[in-house]
């Protein structure tokens, strides 16, 4: 079960990443600090890249990344372009409502991989599985009332559906994440997980590059002004261990892509004590509970994947 144990690993500092991303967006330009971090995490991986290229000092270790050819490539560009879109999404939703929301929106997102997962996958789930998707489904409607006291109204504000719409895409990535490293004979296509998590990042550096320059720079006078924080890179590092952390869970025997997708989403826990105690954030005894419900469900899956 150490893919279990890592999903928990990945989920704590998933947590940690959201929360810091919340505070590089305050009063600031996304798009800017989007591409930072796409920047920064290319630069993470370069060296992988470099070193497995033209040395043999990571050859046959964990962070050795292979070469590949643009029957490869393709589908990892593919990648870039649903992440980054999800990203695009979140980024946006994340500056304009309080992170004691997000998070819980964003932790229903295993149920969206669930449906993919078993219908494309074959996965099944036992009826402790089961009561953990159910809890997450049941704090996504409380969640709704506890947003309408601080005057979000989850059907007709703008951001709350960016959010839902970069879940939908994140679940859609989580999906595609399997199928690019089950081994063909599982129908997937073996792609080595490094290869990917470099290379994604890369990309994703370049087409926001491409945005940053013809979409935001154009019109930077007209937005919210960018300006510099430290909180920018400590996105990039954390976001990179996380995902470093899920890809090496993925590729173990057994994982499951429905679970350890739910359990990530643990990371609610944390990005939430930071709402609390670094953002003062409102209305938190009714979110508890929201909050509480997510828990549980992770619990459940837990118990459920012993």
């Amino acid at each position: 079960m150490m893919w279990l144990v890592m999903a928990f690993v990945s989920a704590a500092l998933l947590g940690c990443y959201d929360s810091f991303k919340k505070e590089a967006l305050n009063a600031n330009a996304v798009i800017p600090v989007l591409f930072l971090n796409t920047l920064f995490c290319s630069l993470i991986f370069l060296p992988f890249i470099f070193l497995s290229s033209f040395t043999s000092l990571l050859d046959g270790s964990q962070f050795h990344v292979p070469a590949a050819g643009w029957e490869t490539h393709k589908y990892i560009v593919a990648k870039s372009l649903i992440v980054l879109s999800s990203w695009l999404f979140g980024y946006f939703g994340m500056k304009h409502l309080p992170l004691t929301i997000v998070g819980p929106i964003n932790a229903t997102r295993p149920v969206m991989v669930l449906l993919g997962a078993l219908l494309f996958f074959g996965e099944r789930l036992n009826l402790w599985q089961w009561a953990g998707v159910m809890l997450a489904v049941a704090s996504f409607f409380m969640l709704s009332r506890s947003g309408r006291k601080e005057g979000i109204d989850f059907k007709h504000d703008k951001w709350i559906y960016y959010v839902v719409l970069s879940a939908l895409l994140g679940a859609l990535s989580g999906l595609y994440d399997k199928y690019l490293m089950a081994p063909p004979d599982n129908g997937g296509v073996g792609i080595d997980r490094m290869l990917v998590q470099s290379w994604y990042n890369i990309y994703q550096c370049f087409l926001m590059f491409a945005v940053l320059v013809l979409l935001w720079w154009p019109r930077r006078h007209r937005n919210t002004p960018f300006h510099w924080h430290w909180s920018i890179i400590c996105v990039s590092i954390f976001l990179s261990t996380a995902d470093f952390i899920y890809f090496y869970a993925l590729s173990l025997p057994g994982a499951m892509i429905s679970i350890v997708s739910m359990v990530r989403r643990g990371s609610v826990a944390v990005s939430f004590l930071f709402g609390a105690l670094f953002f003062h954030e409102k209305n938190l005894k009714s979110k508890v509970l929201d909050l509480a419900l997510v828990l549980l469900g992770m619990v459940c899956l837990y118990i459920g994947s012993e």
